[in-house]
């Protein structure tokens, strides 16, 4: 019929949903919320990482070689990917022809930009060409610093928006907690249903 709007199936639902709409409610003032804080955040995250997020953490002092700790966690891997200088991979995220060859690494190693104490989720911005590295190994390595810990979620998105560095190449960021884990309503917990089966932090102490 001429001068007849046609609603796709998203639209004719949302128009439902709101023509039946009862009540409607302001948002939360999230200014009075008081975000966690803590006296050490990093002793914390430590805490946090291998029981909540239910990760192994190996702490990288100064002079420390990085490839030798990912070769020491992962003695009988033969294929690594990683695009970090001084790691000895076999697949580079940069170079690969297309993100499924990602899916042969055994270990993935990427560096994580921010730690997060309350939750021991680490920010993962970009910063190679190929992003399936993140989800598509086996086990993945997160190289992050001691000194990129913060109490919480506020403090990290903070960091996140002040930074024009995270979005410079790509505009792609993830929040990563420890291994990809899932469980039905049986309680039959699986690892490794979206993402890595295992996660291991390097955390790199600069002091």
């Amino acid at each position: 019929m001429e001068g007849e709007i046609i609603m796709s199936s998203k639209e004719q639902i949302l128009s439902a949903l709101r023509r039946h709409t009862r009540e409607t409610y302001e948002m939360p003032d999230l200014t009075q919320l008081t975000p966690i804080t803590y006296a050490d955040p990093v002793a914390e995250f430590k805490q946090k990482t291998t029981t909540t997020a239910g990760a192994r953490l190996i702490e990288m002092a100064p002079g420390d070689d990085l490839n030798a700790l990912v070769r020491q966690a992962y003695p009988e891997v033969k294929v690594i990917a990683s695009n970090l200088p001084g790691v000895e991979a076999q697949l580079n995220p940069d170079t690969v022809s297309e993100a499924q060859t990602l899916a042969q690494a055994e270990v993935g190693v990427v560096r994580g930009a921010i730690g997060v104490a309350e939750n021991a989720c680490i920010w993962v911005p970009q910063t190679m060409k190929e992003r399936a590295i993140c989800f598509a190994s086996e086990q993945l390595v997160i190289v992050l610093s001691a000194d990129c810990i913060v109490s919480n979620m506020h403090e990290a998105y903070a960091c996140i928006a002040a930074s024009a560095d995270f979005f410079q190449t790509y505009k792609f960021g993830t929040f990563i907690s420890g291994p990809s884990k899932t469980a039905d309503i049986e309680g039959a917990l699986v690892y490794g249903a979206q993402a890595a089966r295992g996660v291991t932090v390097v955390l790199e102490n600069n002091l």
